[in-house]
């Protein structure tokens, strides 16, 4: 048996959702949040195995009411079902730990499925958030494009070396060093070496990393 919990803040849907759950063979309906932190709060007595999440909700929204749940109980799958299609919240969901997404226009045979799946350990996505997954994974990073020498670099300049500093070290020209930077500062799309700098720091960019 499959033990669902609802989380929405529209009543009509949490009761169309409660009503067509029981509908199904196979599964429970164990609750029905009308905010994140009641989803929260509910996982935590009824230990449901899916968790139907919408995101726009008031109090705790549906991201940070994932996180906090999959942070908490992590055997626990929520599955976001939104009206929402913009692949900035869809990224945002799966990022929090969501381990579906579905928009509120699926057929019930499409939900069940989703439900299954995610019980399962699956990953039930609708196609439109497939693609944005995809999209999103194809967009590499500019870290990924630079070169080991021209991550090391940029390394240096992190720890603020300068540039006759990273060429004794590196044992290579100034001029070497400088045409290393002209191909990062275009790279990560900055201007100057304090930029570099920062860039580096919050990208995790270190001597030991490259």
């Amino acid at each position: 048996m499959i033990r669902v919990l609802i989380a929405d803040d529209h009543g009509v849907v949490r009761a169309g959702l409660s009503q067509l759950l029981r509908t199904f063979e196979g599964v429970e309906l164990v609750g029905a949040a009308a905010d994140g932190r009641e989803a929260v709060e509910l996982c935590e007595e009824r230990h449901p195995h899916v968790v139907l999440m919408d995101l726009e909700m008031p109090v705790l929204d549906g991201i940070e009411a994932t996180r906090r749940i999959r942070a908490a109980q992590p055997e626990v799958a929520v599955v976001v079902l939104t009206s929402f299609s913009d692949r900035d919240r869809i990224l945002r969901a799966l990022d929090a730990g969501a381990a579906g997404y579905l928009l509120k226009d699926a057929e019930p045979d499409e939900l069940r499925r989703a439900l299954e799946a995610a019980s399962r350990g699956e990953a039930p996505l609708d196609p439109r958030a497939a693609r944005a997954l995809l999209s999103a994974r194809r967009a590499a990073s500019p870290a990924e494009a630079l070169s080991e020498r021209e991550r090391e670099v940029l390394a240096m300049v992190g720890e603020g070396l300068a540039n006759k500093a990273i060429a004794r070290q590196l044992g290579i020209s100034e001029k070497t060093v400088k045409a290393h930077l002209t191909s990062v500062f275009r790279r990560i799309e900055v201007t100057d070496r304090t930029q570099a700098a920062l860039w580096a720091q919050r990208n995790g960019i270190t001597r030991g990393e490259s």
